[in-house]
């Protein structure tokens, strides 16, 4: 689904079983051949989906930024690494690009050789690296840094850090839904297609 949060209007949808770079382009053409110009787009963050909106100022969603990094390194981390880069991801939206790029120099200029150590897997050669989840951490943080601050860049857009707004829609449609709990799978999409078709501009 497309919304636009600053008038809280949901611009066009379509039905998916999975999310795919093919699905992003077709959503994005089908609002484009009505005449509707985008302007910024916020996304969740999924890989290869900015790709599909070259051109287009790009926010990766900082709340899901950070659900990711938290879903990778829990909220106890146990390793000093691991806390360290949380605690960086935690400051997020009260940071700047600048900022979190030196933060996260700082961090892997100290952690190098932490999260390069491998792990051999016993009477075998195969061997992993032995804190890939902190790595991945980082690296997600890493890949996504460029669009994180995106709204700062183009303040006259008011783009907002996060899809709070696509969210927060969601979770009304589901409370709706709740009242219908027990139907078949094809009655519970025809119930939705007609909210969605109510509330489309």
């Amino acid at each position: 689904m497309a919304r636009a949060p600053s008038i809280k209007t949901n611009l066009g949808w379509i039905w998916i079983k999975q999310e795919t770079k093919e699905k992003y382009s077709l959503l994005k053409c089908n609002l484009e051949s009505r005449g509707l110009v985008l302007t910024a787009v916020v996304l969740d963050g999924r890989t290869g989906i900015p790709g599909v909106f070259t051109g287009i100022p790009i926010q990766i969603c900082q709340f899901h930024q950070l659900q990711t990094v938290k879903r990778k390194l829990t909220l106890r981390p146990e390793t000093e690494a691991g806390k360290e880069l949380l605690h960086i991801a935690f400051g997020l939206a009260k940071s700047n690009e600048q900022m979190m790029a030196l933060d996260l120099k700082n961090w892997i200029e100290k952690y190098q050789t932490f999260i390069n150590e491998k792990s051999y897997a016993p009477n075998s050669k195969r061997w992993h690296h032995t804190h890939k989840r902190v790595r991945s951490a980082y690296y997600s943080l890493i890949k996504n840094l460029p669009n994180l601050f995106t709204y700062q860049k183009y303040p006259e857009l008011n783009i907002p850090n996060t899809t709070n707004s696509l969210d927060g829609y969601w979770s009304r449609v589901k409370n709706l839904l709740a009242t219908h709990r027990g139907k078949s799978q094809a009655r519970t999409r025809k119930i939705v297609t007609e909210i969605l078709r109510k509330q489309t501009a």
